[in-house]
């Protein structure tokens, strides 16, 4: 008996020998999806884009340096814009390395989800690492949209009094027939919200809690200054990357220009839910072109301007993504 037990498989059982947490092993396929989906999806696009990625990687090796060099500088202002956009929506003090870091790797994880989700999952997930509820980092991200959009709004108004090219834009507004099914989308969430019995507790507890936190944020002066002056500087940033771009191509439009294209386009194609920008980007070189500039030193500045601000940060916020689930701060 002793030398039939010797031979026998020790049992997955037995004490010392702890089996790995099935949680853990099925989130690992997850955790990889997650940090290979933007790179799949940016090799897509190259693939599919041989051409007109050739032509702009062309023009942007014959570009100005020091202008392509400044547009580097304010791409890496803008994530400490978010930062300070994120720190802003919550009442909560957090580590600002941390979340500058988060705010890089939500950079990639945003070409995988359309409108801005895959930032927002990131950012979630790292607050709640950070022992913020669920509730209240939902009501953060709401707050952060609300600011994000709200300020942009004004910006733009700003420059829709202060310009004249705003009567160049009309074919960029929508007609009917296509805000029609947008409104029926808009309308059925709405009714969904309202109907469906199992969305209306967690609903109700964000709104509760998005109504307490933005009380608490706007009790304190360093959270406004935070959410809304990085609301109000982001748009700006982003432009100044565009600008700095086409003062490298040749684009030959003016900064007030190039910015208030910036704005419109912003808001003309943001409303198509797609990852990437692509809508975004689309709606741009239409509304630089529009402007006066030809259409092929417009495509590429806007492609050097996504370049700038995704391509090249792509594997490297992928790789951050990466280490900070590794290092379970997301």
């Amino acid at each position: 008996m002793s030398s039939l037990s010797s031979l026998s498989p020790p049992c997955p059982d037995a004490p010392g020998r702890p089996l790995p947490a099935p949680s853990s092993m099925a989130g690992r396929p997850l955790r990889l999806a997650l940090c290979l989906s933007p790179l799949l999806i940016a090799a897509v696009w190259g693939l599919t884009n041989r051409s007109l990625l050739h032509e702009g990687v062309t023009r942007l090796a014959r570009a100005e340096p020091a202008w392509l060099l400044a547009a580097g500088g304010f791409t890496c202002l803008t994530w400490v814009v978010a930062a300070c956009m994120r720190q802003g929506a919550v009442p909560d003090r957090l580590p600002p390395g941390l979340l500058l870091a988060s705010q890089f790797a939500a950079g990639a994880a945003n070409h995988a989800l359309p409108a801005g989700l895959g930032a927002h999952a990131v950012t979630v997930r790292f607050l709640r690492t950070r022992g913020v509820p669920l509730e209240r980092a939902t009501a953060s991200i709401a707050l952060y949209s609300v600011a994000k959009s709200g300020a942009k709004t004004v910006v733009l108004i700003g420059f829709l009094l202060s310009s004249s090219a705003w009567r160049r834009l009309g074919e960029l507004v929508p007609d009917g027939v296509v805000l029609i099914p947008v409104a029926a989308v808009l309308t059925s969430m709405g009714v969904a919200t309202a109907v469906v019995r199992p969305l209306r507790r967690p609903v109700t507890g964000m709104v509760r809690s998005a109504f307490t936190d933005a009380r608490t944020v706007h009790a304190r002066p360093a959270r406004v200054l935070a959410l809304w002056g990085g609301a109000t500087a982001m748009p700006l940033v982003q432009a100044c990357v565009l600008a700095c771009t086409g003062e490298a191509l040749g684009l030959g439009l003016s900064w007030g220009t190039v910015i208030f294209a910036y704005l419109a386009a912003g808001t003309a194609g943001g409303a198509v839910p797609v990852p990437g920008g692509v809508a975004v980007d689309a709606a741009l070189v239409i509304t630089l072109v529009a402007f006066g500039s030809p259409v092929a030193v417009a495509t590429a500045t806007v492609i050097g301007y996504r370049v700038l601000t995704d391509w090249i940060p792509l594997l490297p916020g992928a790789l951050v993504l990466s280490a900070m689930i590794r290092a379970k701060v997301l």
